[in-house]
């Protein structure tokens, strides 16, 4: 059986932002199906691109939380994180689990 849910992406950039404490809040707020993703490249709200190479390993590697509950419950995680992520790195649509 189908239901709606919502998914979630915070976008987010090593070394710049506490990864650590988003994840144990995460953790703490209980939010379905989170996965991190660690990027190899990106281009920054800086407009820099950020890259890793074997010469030098970048310690301001994108970072991507995703995760997906109902849309009440994922809107409850997000407001939840509070100054923990900026609102305009956060974006949500509508998808189907189950199907």
């Amino acid at each position: 059986m189908s239901q709606a849910v919502t998914m979630a992406r915070i976008y987010l950039i090593e070394g710049r932002d506490d990864i650590n404490k988003i994840i144990t809040r995460m953790v703490e707020l209980d939010a379905r199906g989170f996965t991190v993703f660690k990027g190899v490249a990106g281009l920054g709200t800086d407009h820099r691109l950020h890259k890793a190479s074997l010469l030098a390993l970048s310690s301001e590697l994108p970072i991507i939380i995703e995760f997906f509950d109902k849309p009440e419950r994922v809107k409850e995680v997000i407001e939840k994180l509070g100054n923990l992520v900026k609102p305009e790195l956060v974006i949500s649509w509508p998808a189907q689990s189950g199907i």
